[in-house]
């Protein structure tokens, strides 16, 4: 059964045009929350409230860095998941600066 709540959870997670978006922007790497505000055109705090979505689905992993917080495609994803992301189109995306530039790479 805990599969099942799983898989809801994750399908609702991704069931969102916003949430949608930031796994497309996330396909091209590693991406700073301050980017997404310029993508998804809503608030830091609209954007912080997808990425949790995702991030508690364990579609996503974050990593801080400084004041920013940065994402990434969880590498293991479900099959269902994964097909999803397939699917998608990489958006490509402004860095919003080198104060919390992510093209450092994972630490």
């Amino acid at each position: 059964m805990d599969s099942v709540i799983k898989m809801e959870n994750q399908l609702k997670a991704v069931s969102d045009i916003n949430r949608l978006k930031i796994l497309a922007c996330l396909k091209q790497g590693e991406v700073c929350v301050c980017d997404f505000v310029d993508v998804l055109q809503v608030s830091q705090p609209a954007v912080s409230q997808q990425l949790r979505k995702l991030k508690d689905a364990g579609i996503i992993l974050e990593r801080k860095k400084g004041t920013w917080k940065h994402y990434r495609l969880n590498e293991e994803q479900t099959t269902y998941i994964q097909a999803v992301l397939d699917e998608l189109e990489p958006i490509s995306y402004q860095h919003c600066g080198p104060g919390c530039s992510s093209e450092e790479g994972v630490d």
